[in-house]
């Protein structure tokens, strides 16, 4: 656990106490600040207080007298509407941070590796982290990939952060400096909390307001948004340190994939790094975006290309991005219970043919968005959740739909299909948030792993 002493006999506010406020809140007091923690939800201030969290209730505190406010991620203080206590905060004067702020606020030395996008954030994080792991160099890797920053343990100069850092983290990172900064991609995701689509990319944007003279920025090149973004960049700075990646595209003087292989022309040289069809946990052009950006942080900092080659190659993966759960009988079943969009869906989508898809859940969007061209490769389409009807109506006209409701159902219905019409796949990508009838993603995914582990017993 990182001690926090940059509050040392200070007051400071903790608003959210779920892990990150917790962690937050451990890490405030061992450095000697006065903790002011509070969560608008009963339940999880019982939960905080059995874990030893003294509480204070901030709606009835002087706000003017904290120095900051940790805002968990989930609160909002701009759109679509702000809490009540952000606006006092702000009227207070008191600056609105968040953990990944305090961390670098109390490391200086270490490496900070920051990664942001709309998708593929957390594999990148997780490949960054393992490739230098299997270089023997001291990494720790968090943030929003689900470690509370400040529950990693403390670096030395020698040691490098990476961090998911998601756009309602962005926000409140006045502190950081970013040695390597990575913006992955942009579709729309989370505009309602941005006030729009210029809101959101204004948010990621920030990304690279937090570097110094002689970051690495590196930038995908697979949509216009970050097209753009690079362009400032390379305008803003004379080209110095930017490399940008494709998994489409050749990019003189970037890294980017050509028929599987990755390919490091930097050095305007097309050097031939590897085929990424031998990375077996990296399917489909998506992945191959993650893996050029992860082949460009680390190269950067002088790690051996055989090493990395090595590493995509013994690479785990991740729970519930594209993760295979199990070949019953031939069929393949696929959990990537995390792609909460039609972006993250359609990459997915793309890695297969046949496909046999279970999807649904709460819709974030207006239309089918990239899905479209990738609705080929589905053979029948299995819905559940909480949009059922508007989904099937955006659906029904392309590929067979059947309306299912929960996922028990959907997995059942998909296997039996599946198995009378020889596909060889069931993929779980849902397209949508899981909030209607799962706690997250994960509880989500963790519930399709286990109907599919007890596909021995069901009767075909």
């Amino acid at each position: 656990m990182i001690t926090v002493n940059t509050f040392a006999n200070k007051s400071i506010g903790v608003l959210g106490l779920g892990n990150s406020g917790v962690s937050a809140v451990r890490a405030l007091v061992a450095g000697g600040s006065d903790v002011w923690a509070w969560d608008d939800v009963k339940e999880k201030r019982n939960t905080a207080e059995v874990a030893g969290v003294k509480l204070t209730d901030l709606y009835q505190s002087d706000l003017s007298k904290i120095d900051a406010l940790v805002l968990s991620p989930g609160i909002p203080d701009q759109y679509p509407e702000p809490h009540i206590l952000t606006v006092r905060a702000k009227e207070a004067g008191c600056e609105i941070i968040c953990d990944i702020d305090l961390l670098a606020r109390e490391n200086t030395q270490a490496r900070f590796v920051g990664i942001s996008g709309t998708n593929g954030k957390s594999t990148t994080t997780a490949l960054i982290g393992h490739i230098l792991s299997r270089a023997n160099q001291a990494v720790e890797i968090g943030g929003n990939y689900g470690i509370p920053a400040l529950d990693l343990m403390p670096l030395d100069e020698k040691g490098t952060y990476v961090l998911e850092i998601s756009s309602y983290q962005l926000e409140r990172v006045p502190s950081i400096t970013l040695d390597i900064a990575i913006l992955l991609n942009i579709s729309p995701d989370h505009l309602e909390r941005h006030g729009g689509m210029d809101g959101y990319i204004a948010a990621k944007k920030i990304l690279f307001e937090r570097i110094h003279e002689n970051s690495i920025t590196i930038v995908g090149m697979e949509d216009t948004h970050c097209r753009g973004i690079c362009m400032e960049l390379m305008i803003k700075r004379g080209c110095k340190n930017i490399v940008p990646i494709s998994a489409s595209a050749r990019i003189p003087g970037g890294i980017y994939i050509e028929n599987g292989m990755l390919i490091d022309d930097l050095k305007n040289t097309r050097n031939v790094v590897m085929d990424l069809h031998s990375a077996s946990t990296l399917p489909g052009e998506h992945n191959w975006q993650n893996a050029a950006a992860a082949y460009a942080a680390v190269s950067s900092i002088g790690v051996d290309p055989n090493i990395i080659k090595k590493a995509f190659k013994n690479f785990g993966g991740l729970a519930h991005r594209q993760e295979l759960i199990q070949n019953i009988n031939g069929i393949l079943f696929v959990n990537d219970s995390k792609a909460t969009n039609t972006s993250a869906a359609a990459k997915a989508l793309d890695c297969y043919d046949d496909i046999h898809w279970i999807l649904g859940g709460q819709f974030k969007e207006e239309s089918l968005g990239s899905l479209h061209a990738v609705l080929k490769r589905v053979a029948h389409a299995y819905l559940i959740g909480h949009d059922t009807e508007r989904l099937s109506n955006l659906l029904e006209t392309v590929v067979p739909v059947s309306q299912c409701g929960d996922l028990k159902t959907a997995v059942h219905e998909a296997y039996r299909n599946a198995k009378s019409t020889n596909s060889n796949i069931v993929l779980f990508s849902p397209a949508c948030a899981s909030f209607d009838q799962f706690k997250n993603f994960e509880t989500r995914g963790d519930a399709f792993v286990s109907i599919v582990n007890n596909l021995g017993n069901f009767p075909l």
